[in-house]
């Protein structure tokens, strides 16, 4: 699994021009699930996720956790993080994991940081075409790879 982590001041997404879930300050976090993820693999990105010291401290430095902050989360499934651009310019995404796979690792992505950090998980809807609107606190984005854990 892959995510993208952008520390924000407030973020949303909407579906045909409602607003479907919103956060003020917290985490956007972009999941990408891939045909060879595991549970483990969701675990340790959802622990990883919420420990991540990406927000200031009184000293201005960037040690606390979205938990620390008592800040909010939005998760959105995207299967274009998978993308292969090794050959020519359009993507493949022969890797992407299929709806069998992808939505259960997605649903228990968010569940498991619901859990660690004791917060509902607002979400994007599986699927769906979702306009996303943000805006990007530093800007502050780390991506994280469970592949690449070792």
């Amino acid at each position: 699994m892959r995510i993208v982590i952008q520390r924000v001041l407030r973020a949303s997404v909407a579906i045909d021009n409602q607003v479907v879930s919103s956060i003020g300050k917290g985490l956007m976090i972009l999941v990408g699930v891939r045909e060879a993820d595991t549970v483990p693999d969701m675990q340790w990105l959802a622990a990883k996720a919420a420990n991540m010291r990406i927000f200031d401290d009184e000293n201005g430095v960037m040690n606390r956790s979205v938990m620390d902050v008592d800040g909010e989360i939005l998760a959105v499934s995207q299967f274009t993080l998978n993308a292969s651009t090794k050959k020519g310019n359009r993507p493949s995404y022969i890797h992407a994991a299929g709806h069998d796979l992808a939505v259960p690792l997605y649903d228990g992505f968010c569940m498991e940081l619901q859990n660690i950090t004791g917060k509902t998980v607002k979400k994007g809807v599986f699927g769906a075409d979702m306009k996303v609107e943000l805006i990007n606190d530093g800007p502050v984005t780390i991506i994280v790879d469970s592949k690449l854990k070792e």
